[in-house]
C-alpha cells in the first residue's frame, strides 16, 4: 500500500523483485543502482543471508511524472529465492505495490521458475492480496546464454505469463532489459495510483 507524506507531497511505493534463487534479482538491483543518476537513488543496503542477499534502495524517478501534485518515490527490494527463506520472502513482500518476477531462462531451472511463481501467489494470498489486482511484469533473464541452454521467450511466456502482463528478455549482467523491466513496472504502478487518486487506498505517513 502506498505511503503518502502530505507535508513533502511525496508518495512512496514498494517494488519487489521476486523469483527463484540466483535468477538475477540481485544483479538487476545492483545494475540499476550503479547506472541510475546519483541524485535519484539512495544507499544500496544489503541484508546477507547464508546463501543469498536481500537488497534495498530508494529510487526517485524524474521521467515517470507525478500523481496529482505529488511526486512518487519507489523503494526497490529483492527477496531471497531459496525455498527455506519463505518467512523472509513473506515479510519483504508485505505491502508491495508492484512485482517484477525474474525468471531464470536456463532449461534446468524450469520447474524452479514455476514453483517460485506459485510461491509468490501463495505469499500474496497470505497477505490477503490477489495477484491479479497487483501490477506485475515478467523478466526472462540470462537470455544471453547459448540457445541450447535456455528456453525461448515464447516458451517461458507460455509457461509463466498466463495473465498477459508485460514481459522482457534480459541479460541483467549487461543491463539488457533491466531498465525496460523497471520502467514498465513503474508505469503500471503510476497508472494504478492515478486511477486511485483521491480514494482511500493510500495511507498517510
Amino acid at each position: 500500500m502506498p505511503i503518502v507524506d502530505h507535508a513533502t507531497r511525496l508518495i512512496t511505493c514498494k517494488l519487489v523483485y521476486y523469483g527463484p534463487g540466483r535468477s538475477g534479482k540481485t544483479t538487476n538491483l545492483t545494475y540499476l543502482h550503479s547506472a541510475l543518476p546519483t541524485g535519484q537513488v539512495g544507499t544500496l543496503t544489503s541484508l546477507a543471508t547464508r546463501r543469498d542477499r536481500t537488497l534495498f534502495f530508494d529510487y526517485l524517478p524524474v521521467d515517470l511524472g507525478t500523481v496529482g501534485s505529488y511526486h512518487v518515490r519507489f523503494q526497490l527490494y529483492t527477496v531471497p529465492g531459496q525455498p527455506y527463506y519463505k518467512a523472509i520472502r513473506q515479510l519483504v513482500l508485505q505491502g508491495a505495490d508492484g512485482i517484477a518476477f525474474v525468471a531464470d531462462s536456463q532449461r534446468h531451472r524450469w520447474d524452479e521458475n514455476i514453483e517460485s511463481l506459485q510461491d509468490m501467489h501463495a505469499n500474496l494470498a497470505e497477505h490477503g492480496v490477489d495477484a491479479r489486482d497487483l501490477p506485475v511484469v515478467l523478466q526472462y533473464n540470462k537470455q544471453d546464454l547459448p540457445p541450447s541452454l535456455v528456453a525461448s521467450v515464447d516458451e517461458l511466456s507460455s509457461a509463466l505469463n498466463f495473465r498477459g502482463v508485460p514481459e522482457f528478455s534480459a541479460d541483467a549482467t549487461q543491463g539488457t532489459g533491466v531498465f525496460d523491466t523497471l520502467r514498465a513496472l513503474g508505469t503500471r504502478v503510476m497508472k494504478r495510483l492515478g486511477a486511485e487518486d483521491g480514494s482511500n487506498s493510500t495511507r498517510a505517513a
